[in-house]
């Protein structure tokens, strides 16, 4: 094995850094071979990212709780997809439901407009734009949106309103915090600003209609009635409607209820209607404009109602004065069950209810608006720290909104919670249904995002994996079903059950959790042996892959390939390191071996001198193991189809990845890794795909640049290759391009996500939807590690480590930083003299013992919150470390101050 032109030294010490229990006192990032060239802007070129014009035409912004369901924000002002009732549902919403503005600025004629923007073409349809939501009534003339997930604003125009106007929307979105990031709530703040010299009577109502559906079924019969009832409510600083339909029985998938509501905070005036009057034809919405436009008021209310509820908030505004009028909606929907949602059950269990988490906390959805209002001082201000620590990072642009963006799909219909508690998640989902169903293995192995900011969440995707999933054997069955322990789903993935070994490694170094790691280190053992059984993947113990390999392109690799290689790798190192911090060490020096003799292979055998190459091994079908193979590859096992051949594979270091992720160093030869994603990005980037050929679905296309999943360039395609070869997905050029920042390959990686980001502008695409197999696909959300790449943060909670080497940012850098206990900022700025470091908790707690960084010190400092710290200065190759005396436990606000003299 060949290190390439590596300080002994540093090399040492980053063989030891992996192995928990052997390290010496500085935790390192591998070093890359060769210094990042400078970067580039990339787009967006600025963050939060704004959208206009045409660009607003696909936004969809998802609002809701983690695992909650989610309604989306357009970009004109207009709420759309309602995913609220326990399934996607793309393009449902009822057919009234939209804010509405009034004016009258001193002695003037009054000004009423729906509070949108203008409707955007196109305009066409059998009915033109049809009634609903009546889109003939007068909108604003444009809109400005501004999108950070969690937050997004928009800015309305128009030059006959005599007031300014913009919407601020979000759910509470706090790291750590799953169950305060799980609110089946959204929240639309309206500010008004009066910039003229008289005052201004202003009203804002939302207007919506009962969403409780009129299906009733009795027996074998369909019914329709509509026995919709709005109920209205007061509370404390509240008034609103509450929506649910009597007439369907209990149990039925729909029953549950809605909630509008108003805060009533700075004393408005407030006026609702239950219903507006009901009518044929159109009367009812033209009776509500005339009752809305006449006064900015509304009612009195009709003895005669059809289902649509008001609430309107009124206030006189003095001139130059602002005020906030601020609506709370809240759903509770209760009766989850596998087969609405699309998730694969037990026979007979395919209607059992399943649930959700947060019905178990809010028994009305009246009080989840009650609890909404009474703490959203906290919920906000916590959302807009984390918001704001992301905004205020030294990163670029484009690597900030990619991972920020993707942070969206917690709360889209991807994910959910089942009453248990328990989280689980689509590989993304269909406009009806969920797409793949159970947590599959393979798929969210790519994703950083629950590891980093929702531990808890993390823990129960492994708590299935480790759990009913893993057979007697040691095959993790990679899909998941429900009710859970009745059936297992799918196959043995050697991508996926590698992966998630890596993962329990990544959970236990952000965390320090030393008890929980022990209690499912026997579970983690049969997995990782699994391997070595009859006619399985390494069954000659040699550390390679030879086995039938059950992958993330739903076919199986006959043979060693890098991609399931690499990915065993990682997983013998994360069960080296495990193994050895549980006590196990004849384990961990028998998963040391086989890495090294694994290693040594693959590099002698797989590269070709530019990338890693698949060796197609056929094996007789009666000498596959149990649980290896599906009916989805090759019919063939002895002259396979559906293989990767000599292509340059796009995440054949997907291993690699995730193992820099995960804390674990470097797996191979960094010079043939460096070669690699050089390749990849010479071969598999395309600058434009005019002329890119490709049968399969096509996510990509004409003039965008984007990262194709196997390129033939240099080699013989196999006459038939293995499926999506051709195609475009962005969770696969996340994790290249992040393995190229990690290289070292810096401009190249941030390209690339640069690359992906501009592909979804509004107009091609909303940003907030990054599809695969279906909408809100997880593996995007390997996004959130270009964060962790180009910050070089890595935490090790059992030693209290905290290692920081940015590969951006140059003499001031500042990011984001989190662990399984807290998260907040970290500063380093760099002088002709000094090197200072600053770490601030926003939220939680963060023991810390151990800081590292860059460069060289004779002397140093160390301060919380002013008051002087006893340390030891450590020096290793061109690193500079404190040591504090004890291990500290930072809290809330706590400031430590860091800094090395040269």
């Amino acid at each position: 094995m060949n290190d390439g032109p590596k300080q002994p030294a540093r090399r040492a010490f980053l063989q030891q850094v992996a192995v928990a229990g052997t390290a010496p006192a500085i935790v390192e990032k591998p070093l890359p071979p060769a210094p990042a060239p400078p970067a580039p802007v990339t787009p967006p070129e600025e963050y939060p990212r704004v959208f206009t014009g045409r660009n607003l035409a696909m936004l969809a912004f998802p609002l809701g709780g983690v695992g909650a369901g989610s309604l989306s924000l357009g970009g004109r002002g207009q709420l759309r997809d309602w995913e609220i009732f326990n399934r996607p549902d793309k393009g449902n919403s009822p057919n009234y439901a939209f804010p509405s503005i009034w004016v009258r600025s001193g002695n003037a004629k009054p000004i009423a407009r729906v509070l949108e923007s203008r409707m955007l073409p196109p305009y066409e349809g059998s009915s033109g734009l049809g009634s609903n939501n009546a889109p003939g009534l007068s909108r604003l003339a444009s809109a400005t949106f501004t999108g950070e997930f969690p937050l997004a604003r928009i800015d309305f125009r128009d030059a006959r309103l005599p007031v300014k106007v913009s919407l601020e929307a979000f759910t509470p979105f706090i790291p750590l915090d799953a169950e305060d990031s799980g609110l089946p709530v959204a929240y639309l703040r309206y500010r008004v600003t009066n910039p003229g010299r008289a005052a201004a009577q202003v009203s804002i109502a939302w207007s919506i209609e009962n969403p409780a559906s009129t299906d009733v079924r009795q027996g074998a019969a369909q019914l329709r009635t509509d026995g919709r009832l709005n109920q209205l409510v007061r509370g404390s600083n509240l008034e609103g409607i509450v929506m649910t339909n009597p007439d369907l029985p209990a149990g039925h998938a729909l029953e549950g209820e809605f909630a509008l509501a108003a805060m009533l905070t700075g004393e408005p005036r407030v006026t609702s209607l239950r219903g507006w009057p009901k009518g044929r034809w159109w009367n009812s919405p033209m009776l509500f404009w005339d009752d809305f436009t006449a006064d900015g008021e509304l009612g009195p209310e009709p003895e005669a109602r059809n289902a649509v509820g008001s609430v309107c908030l009124s206030r006189t505004l003095a001139p130059g004065a602002s005020a906030d009028f601020t609506f709370i909606l809240a759903w509770r929907y209760p009766n989850r069950t596998p087969a609405r949602c699309g998730w694969s059950a037990p026979k007979g269990d395919e209607n059992t209810v399943i649930g959700n988490h947060y019905c178990q906390r809010f028994p009305s959805a009246w009080k989840a608006v009650e609890y909404a209002a009474a703490n959203l001082p906290r919920l906000e201000k916590y959302t807009r720290l984390f918001a704001a620590s992301l905004r205020a990072s030294t990163l670029p642009a484009a690597v900030k909104e990619a991972a920020s963006a993707n942070l969206s799909t917690l709360v889209s219909t991807t994910c959910f919670r089942t009453a248990d508690g328990e989280f689980h998640g689509f590989e993304g989902v269909h406009d009806k249904s969920g797409c793949c169903h159970g947590n599959c293995t393979h798929v969210w192995n790519y994703e950083t995002t629950t590891n980093c900011l929702f531990p808890t969440l993390a823990r129960s995707l492994r708590k299935a994996a480790f759990g009913y999933s893993l057979d007697d054997a040691g095959a993790m069955h990679f899909r998941q079903s429900l009710p859970d322990g009745k059936k297992r789903s799918g196959y043995a993935a050697a991508d996926g059950q590698m992966g998630q070994i890596v993962k329990v490694h990544h959970d236990w170094r952000l965390s320090g959790d030393n008890e929980w790691l022990l209690n499912l280190w026997p579970r983690v053992k049969k997995a990782l042996e699994f391997a070595w059984v009859p006619g399985g993947w390494d069954a000659d113990r040699d550390g390679v892959l030879e086995g039938v390999q059950h992958n993330t392109y739903d076919v199986e690799f006959y043979g060693p390939n890098p991609q399931c290689g690499i990915y065993y790798l990682a997983a013998l190192r994360a069960g080296e390191a495990i193994a050895r911090q549980c006590g196990d060490a004849a384990s961990a020096d028998e998963y040391y071996r086989l890495y090294l003799s694994g290693r040594q292979w693959i590099e002698a055998n797989l590269f070709n001198g530019e990338y890693y190459v698949q060796k197609i091994k056929g094996v007789p079908r009666a000498s596959i193991a149990p649980s290896l193979m599906s009916d989805m590859g090759s019919d063939n096992t002895e002259q396979p189809e559906y293989q990767v051949g000599e292509g340059c594979l796009v995440d054949q270091l997907v291993g690699q990845y995730l193992a820099t992720a995960a804390g674990l160093g470097p797996l191979l030869d960094q010079k043939q890794v460096r070669k690699t994603l050089e390749s990849i990005y010479k071969y598999n980037r395309k600058r434009n795909l005019f002329e890119h050929d490709s049968v399969q679905r096509t996510f990509a296309l004409n003039d965008e640049s984007a990262m194709v999943i196997c390129d033939y360039g240099k080699a013989t395609r196999p006459h038939i290759p293995f499926p999506y070869y051709a195609e475009v997905m962005t969770g696969f050029e996340y994790s290249a391009a992040i393995a190229m920042i990690d290289a070292g390959m810096v401009q190249q990686g941030v390209e690339c996500i640069g690359d992906i980001r501009r592909r979804y502008d509004g107009e091609r695409r909303n940003p907030w939807d990054e599809a695969e197999c279906g909408h809100h696909y997880a593996r995007a959300m390997a996004a959130w590690s270009g964060v962790l790449s180009l910050s070089g943060f890595q935490y090790f909670g059992a030693r209290g480590s905290f290692s920081l080497h940015p590969k951006w940012g140059g003499a001031a850098f500042r990011c984001f930083w989190s662990t399984g206990t807290g998260w907040g900022t970290v500063s380093l700025e760099k002088k002709a003299a000094s090197t200072n470091v600053l770490i601030q908790v926003e939220y939680g707690t963060l023991p810390v013992q151990l800081i590292d960084v860059p460069g060289a010190a004779r002397t140093a400092t160390a301060k919380l919150n002013g008051q002087a710290l006893p340390h030891e200065l450590q020096r290793a190759a061109q690193i500079v470390a404190v040591r504090l005396e004890r291990t500290l436990t930072m809290k809330e606000g706590d400031r430590l101050a860091v800094a090395f003299a040269t």
